[in-house]
């Protein structure tokens, strides 16, 4: 595994101005380890991740299985050992007020589960405060929490703290991890 992998938090910050989805994500000392680039008018969601921002080092791929579907799935995959380390499936009905994600295996078992963490919260920003209400995501492997993703109150960049602190027994792969805090932001975004 990449060692851009290896941290227990990130910042992820979403770029402003940019045509395609730009997203960095940073470790706890401010580095840049991680480069983010959706691929342009494409009719799957294309997500090549990148160890820098020359993109000389493709180091994740998320990849739409269909162009549209309300039960999207998307495959997180590991390039350099040329496998599929899991993936995200939207909930459907359940994600329509309050996002709700099944998190599953490379064999596609579900492992566990990222969920909006507040309905309440989720209904004022649908129905009143739009994009202006920060989102909260709690993340589990089985009945276990293992990461926490809280968006940083900002009107004009999208930030989010990624921790996966309490996960001291590493039950979460990392890549599957920031590849769900990454697709919440690039859908976020598209949303808005």
């Amino acid at each position: 595994m990449d060692p851009s992998f290896h941290f227990d938090s990130y910042l992820l910050k979403r770029q402003f101005f940019a045509l395609t989805g730009k997203l960095r994500l940073y470790n706890p000392q401010g580095m840049l380890v991680l480069y983010v680039e959706q691929k342009l008018l494409k009719f799957k969601e294309d997500i090549r991740v990148y160890g820098d921002e020359a993109k000389t080092r493709e180091i994740l791929l998320i990849k739409a299985r269909t162009i549209i579907d309300f039960y999207a799935a998307y495959d997180v995959i590991d390039p350099a050992e040329g496998r599929k380390v899991g993936a995200l499936r939207r909930k459907g009905l359940k994600s329509m007020v309050r996002d709700e994600w099944d998190v599953l295996d490379e064999n596609d078992r579900p492992i566990g589960r990222l969920w909006e963490d507040s309905i309440g919260r989720a209904l004022l920003r649908l129905m009143i405060f739009g994009a202006l209400l920060p989102q909260d995501y709690d993340m589990a492997v089985g009945d276990t929490r293992v990461a926490v993703c809280k968006q940083r109150f900002n009107p004009f960049v999208y930030q989010m703290d990624i921790d996966f602190g309490m996960d001291t027994g590493r039950r979460l792969d990392r890549r599957l991890g920031t590849a769900a805090a990454m697709l919440l932001a690039v859908i976020e975004g598209r949303q808005n």
